[in-house]
């Protein structure tokens, strides 16, 4: 949610030095804090920006390297392995009300996310995917009035606009086909994950949790829920090449566990708009990563495509209006 300025309150009847130090880690719904300087606030979007700069390789990474038809499969190796590495790293689990959220938020970002995201990558080009979840902007605006009283200014509805357009003109291609259930596929995995990212703003992470620990919940979560049912829809391959080894390594730890920390982090610090807004960097390095690795060249619509998510990246990060404190 946006970081409104604290209410003034009672002096403390405690003397100080009996208060406990204060947990940077604190619940921010629970310890709100001021915005952060305009510094800072570009330090928290450069970190969290690696997240779907990383994403933007998963289809050329899905594509190159991992089983052919294997949506399921790929989701569920891509997010269990790496939870339980993180439990296992933090040794923290969830308590309280921390046990149904980190389910809610582990299938929103994964659970459901995740295959739905593979089986859109299997049955529609890149390009018609990267557009679709393009529009992720402008649904956290839309769930961020409901759930966060955020109401968006006029210049974040133009900057998702001007997204939607830039990514289109990125990597749309004339001759792509429309595949009817992977267009449903995709803009359901998009809608997910607005609303995951505006719960995730509204809840935060409980006190003394790090963000390691509140991501291997949630992977853990929606690993949980795919890999019975991948096992028993898809089935393991007959063997595994090392390049799919080296695909899942990869998606599962830098594509996944590192990227979503620090997704996590920026949803944690910043506006749930102006993070939003980052996700565009996927794809712009999935079309990068197609001119290095499968060769492919820019045409100058492409160029200008790309000159509008960037833009329409720097238009998002203005500040929405405050939402009004809840009682």
């Amino acid at each position: 949610m946006e970081q409104s300025a604290e209410k003034n309150s009672p002096a403390p009847t405690a003397q100080p030095s009996a208060r406990p130090a204060a947990d940077p880690t604190a619940h921010p719904a629970a310890r709100p804090t001021a915005r952060p300087s305009a510094k800072a606030a570009a330090g928290f979007a450069a970190l969290a920006a690696i997240g779907p700069a990383t994403w933007g390789t998963t289809y050329v990474t899905t594509t190159e390297l991992l089983p052919p038809d294997r949506p399921l499969l790929a989701a569920a190796l891509r997010a269990l392995p790496a939870g339980l590495i993180l439990l296992a790293l933090t040794r923290r689990l969830p308590s309280g009300d921390w046990w149904w959220k980190a389910a809610v938020l582990g299938i929103l970002n994964f659970g459901a996310f995740f295959p739905l995201l593979f089986f859109g990558a299997y049955h529609l080009p890149g390009g018609v995917a990267s557009t679709i979840s393009a529009v992720m902007p402008l649904l956290v605006a839309g769930f961020g009035i409901g759930v966060l009283k955020v109401r968006p200014t006029r210049r974040t509805l133009l900057a998702g606009l001007v997204g939607v357009a830039g990514v289109a003109l990125l990597v749309l291609r004339g001759s792509a086909t429309v595949n009817l259930a992977g267009i449903v596929a995709m803009l359901t995995a998009t809608t997910l994950m607005a609303l995951a990212v505006v719960l995730s703003k509204r809840w935060g992470r409980p006190e003394g949790t790090s963000l390691l620990a509140l991501t291997g919940w949630q992977l853990t979560a929606g690993g949980l829920v795919l890999a019975p049912i991948a096992l028993t829809a898809e089935g393991l391959p007959g063997h595994f090449t090392g390049a799919n080894i080296a695909g899942y390594t990869y998606l599962g730890i830098i594509g996944t566990a590192l990227a979503y920390a620090l997704w996590f982090r920026g949803i944690e610090r910043l506006p749930a708009s102006s993070v939003s807004f980052l996700g565009l960097a996927n794809p712009v390095v999935a079309t990068l990563a197609g001119l290095v690795i499968l060769g492919q060249t820019l045409t100058v619509w492409q160029v200008a495509g790309l000159v509008l998510v960037l833009g329409s990246v720097a238009l998002g990060q203005s500040r929405s209006k405050a939402p009004r404190a809840r009682a």
